[in-house]
């Protein structure tokens, strides 16, 4: 049974209920401080993070770029799915992404989850980002479960008022003004941090 069990422990999809469990896939944050706390050293590949912050420029993108630097140098695209924002160049450059591997789709309010669930699901994409501003349970499930088959790394940037939802990312990480901070809400294959840590002075 123990064979059996064992990919799914070191996989983070099964909990042993104590301690952190390794996870063989996790992707670095780029933030030494935040890698130390969370299971397996960074964000889940073929599933889907959530980062929830107060208002529209406080570093929810800032959190997201060396990780998305490092997954365009796969050769495969990553994609905006109805940014709030187009992307500025020379911010994204500064921080070593790749614009040759961004790609960015506009869409309907309606469109943009359909859009996310496709790309999640297609296998094709290194990363995909969407900023929804409602997304039921139900909804959730589905593009969790559509990273999962797609093996891809999914991220959804959405308002902190969306903490008190139920949530099948396997990560949401809240981030708090005055000063800076990360907190870690959610993390599959572990317990979440009591501490914050500092968001001005994590970088690697």
């Amino acid at each position: 049974m123990s064979a059996i069990l064992q990919p799914l422990i070191e996989t983070g999809r099964l909990w042993r209920g104590q301690g952190t469990v390794p996870r063989r896939d996790a992707l670095p944050t780029g933030f030494d401080a935040l890698d130390r706390v969370l299971p397996g050293g960074g964000w889940p590949r073929a599933a889907l993070s959530e980062i929830l912050f107060p208002a529209d420029g406080v570093g929810e993108l800032r959190l997201l770029l060396p990780v998305l630097a490092m997954l365009g140098r796969e050769g495969r695209p990553v994609v905006l799915i109805a940014p709030p924002y187009l992307p500025f160049p020379a911010a994204w450059i500064a921080a070593s992404v790749d614009l040759r591997c961004l790609q960015i789709v506009q869409a309907s309010e309606a469109d943009a989850l359909w859009a996310v669930e496709q790309c999640l699901r297609s296998a094709a994409c290194a990363a995909v980002l969407c900023w929804p501003r409602q997304a039921d349970t139900a909804t959730l499930r589905r593009l969790q479960l559509a990273a999962e088959t797609g093996q891809t790394t999914g991220f959804m940037l959405r308002p902190s008022q969306a903490a008190t939802q139920a949530s099948m990312a396997a990560v949401r990480i809240g981030i708090e003004t005055g000063p800076s901070r990360l907190r870690v809400l959610k993390c599959r294959g572990g317990n979440p941090p009591v501490q914050t840590v500092p968001f001005t002075a994590i970088a690697a």
